[in-house]
């Protein structure tokens, strides 16, 4: 059974009379991870679903429609899901692909239904999911770690230096409008994103994982001149419409999932902001 939440979003004029609860409460989404659980946030930021899912001795199923007005949950919709846990598997309408730890996978409009399970409930997987509309199909297809496209990006001695693999892009695994990938921010590296910037044309998930219990990451959003942040745990995930910054730093070792849609998928599509500018 698939626990669905809703975020209506907000826009950069509301930010201001917001209590801290509230901003969290239109920009993250907590608790995803659950064990033995199916549960998704649907986002009007772009029709956006997040989810998660953490497979124990049954699989998760995703296959009806209902929360999103079609007959099968992808009929209209595309989907990637990074594994961000222990070794697993997904089967898409009966083809089983299996997902280690950083493997992602992308699910192709049309899709009738689609599994996930764990290899060991002991150790289980720990599925991210991003889901968007789609008008185009484009074939399933699993994209182990080693496949994805590493870029490097940052300073170390600015705090910055950060490993980011493409996963879901024209360059690697072809979609319709999702682009998806994983930033590993290494040890003694604080900031993910410099400097900060605008994709007027896209909205933006991040979904932090990998943080230690004691670890939090502050994570900066707003518009340039009207900052605020949120300070998230492993597992969170964080909005960013097209309208806001975005950027982190962290009091430890981290790591997010990006995933992105809208108008296009030029990864470089962005407006960068000093970050003397900011306030």
């Amino acid at each position: 059974m698939m626990d669905m939440q809703i975020r209506y979003g907000a826009g950069p004029g509301e930010i201001d009379h917001m209590t801290t609860d509230r901003l969290r409460a239109e920009f993250m989404v907590e608790g995803l991870f659950a064990p033995g659980e199916l549960r998704m946030a649907y986002t009007h930021l772009d029709r956006m679903i997040v989810g998660g899912a953490v497979p124990e001795d049954a699989p998760c199923e995703i296959a009806g429609g209902g929360e999103v007005g079609t007959p099968g949950f992808f009929d209209a919709r595309e989907a990637g899901i990074a594994n961000l846990g222990g070794a697993g598997w997904a089967e898409i309408d009966g083809t089983r692909h299996a997902l280690a730890g950083r493997d992602c996978l992308y699910v192709g409009r049309g899709t009738g239904t689609l599994r996930l399970g764990s290899d060991d409930p002991a150790a289980p997987a720990r599925f991210y999911l991003n889901s968007v509309p789609a008008g185009a199909d484009h074939p399933s297809r699993a994209i182990p770690r080693a496949e994805a496209k590493m870029v490097e990006f940052g300073d170390c001695d600015r705090g910055n230096f950060r490993q980011l693999r493409m996963y879901i892009h024209p360059e690697v695994g072809p979609s319709c409008l999702l682009l998806m990938g994983i930033t590993d921010v290494p040890q003694g590296q604080v900031w993910n994103t410099q400097p900060p910037h605008l994709h007027e044309r896209r909205m933006e998930a991040y979904g932090y994982f990998d943080l230690a219990p004691e670890d939090r990451v502050f994570h900066f959003m707003g518009r340039p001149d009207n900052t605020r942040h949120l300070v998230v745990q492993d597992g969170d995930i964080v909005l960013s419409p097209a309208w806001s910054i975005h950027m982190g730093a962290g009091t430890g070792p981290y790591c997010f999932v990006w995933g992105m849609t809208g108008e296009n998928q030029a990864y470089e599509d962005v407006t960068p902001v000093p970050v003397s500018s900011l306030r």
